[in-house]
């Protein structure tokens, strides 16, 4: 039994692949924390990069003090966009539900209404009102979900990064234990590789959400549009979600086009929302996740449409890190490489 285990710890390519698949388990087990722990990982990741840009430039500056201040900067967008952003927001919401009653009260309504209970069944429209109330309550839900889980990431993240130093002393004890170390020497390897692979696609994303808001911008500056600047914070935070975070950016953008010119801006936004859609879909996206991860462009739209499948809007984020990852733990493609090439 002894040699049997030797052996065992001793093949490494065989005891990382068991390794890798219980770090899967026990992430699928954990599935209903995902949102918590994917991003706590991105706050913290952003962080602690901050924190290497500063102190290359300020090498004595302490780190408590950036991550103070970092997230000081983070609570007064936070303040910014639920003292003003929001209440501008809930006034348009009011404005727009006004003129919908004051048309349903009309005579307009109920002209409209008969011509289309002659072309469909009243049990038609009442299962299309139900399906639309389901989504609607799901929406709301998981919007207070995500809030949760954005807080809770928040001071994660704050109390590993302002302790970083004592972070890594006391993570390097597990590697120095005496009968389990090869297993957190195994997760400590997938956990920098993952997180070198993760941080490339996370700059190609950054790039993309710049070129996305600065088009967005231009586009609501011509339709004098008010708030800009507060619209384009938003089109930037939702640009960050590869693909959907554009086409979410309508809904709140077509509600205050509608109270600003009425059902012409509403048109006006979509049709510029579909093009810096497709301009993001078919030539930002793939040129820069092309680059950064050095992946063809056939293979980062086929990675997209296969995670966005199977894990919804987070396959749109962490699609093109976790095909990346396993290239580099399969051999076929390693990140070191791809990283030193690019430098070159």
């Amino acid at each position: 039994m002894d040699t049997a285990w030797q052996k065992f710890k001793n093949n490494i390519p065989l005891r990382r692949f068991v390794v890798l698949l219980v770090i899967i388990a026990f992430l699928y087990e954990m599935r209903a924390m995902m949102n918590t722990i994917l991003l706590t990982f991105i706050f913290t990741y952003v962080i602690v990069h901050l924190i290497h840009l500063v102190q290359r430039y300020l090498p004595k500056m302490p780190t408590g003090l950036i991550v103070t201040i970092a997230y000081l900067i983070i609570l007064a967008l936070l303040y910014f966009v639920i003292t003003i952003y929001l209440p501008m927001l809930v006034g348009q919401i009011s404005k727009m539900v006004k003129s919908v009653m004051a048309f349903y009260e009309s005579n307009e309504s109920s002209r409209l209404a008969n011509y289309v209970t002659r072309y469909i069944s009243r049990g038609e429209i009442v299962t299309q009102a139900k399906r639309i109330g389901t989504f609607a309550l799901h929406t709301v839900t998981s919007f207070g979900t995500l809030t949760i889980a954005t807080f809770m990431s928040l001071i994660l993240s704050f109390f590993y990064t302002i302790e970083l130093d004592k972070m890594r002393d006391f993570s390097s004890l597990f590697i120095k234990s005496g009968y389990f170390k090869w297993l957190f020497e195994d997760i400590r390897y997938f956990g920098k590789k993952f997180t070198n692979t993760f941080g490339v696609v996370l700059e190609a994303q950054f790039f993309i959400a710049i070129c996305n808001t600065a088009l967005t911008m231009i586009g609501l500056a011509f339709m004098h549009m008010p708030q800009i600047i507060a619209l384009g914070l938003m089109v930037f935070i939702l640009s960050l979600v590869p693909v959907a975070g554009v086409i979410i950016s309508l809904i709140p953008l077509s509600i205050i086009g509608y109270s600003v010119g009425g059902i012409r801006y509403v048109i006006y936004i979509f049709i510029m929302i579909m093009i810096i859609h497709a301009i993001e879909a078919y030539v930002l996206n793939p040129k820069f996740m092309a680059s950064k991860t050095e992946l063809p462009i056939f293979y980062t739209f086929l990675v997209l449409l296969v995670a966005e499948h199977f894990w919804g809007t987070w396959g749109l984020i962490v699609g093109v890190p976790i095909f990346t990852f396993l290239l580099d733990v399969l051999g076929i493609k390693s990140a070191k490489k791809s990283k030193k090439k690019a430098n070159k």
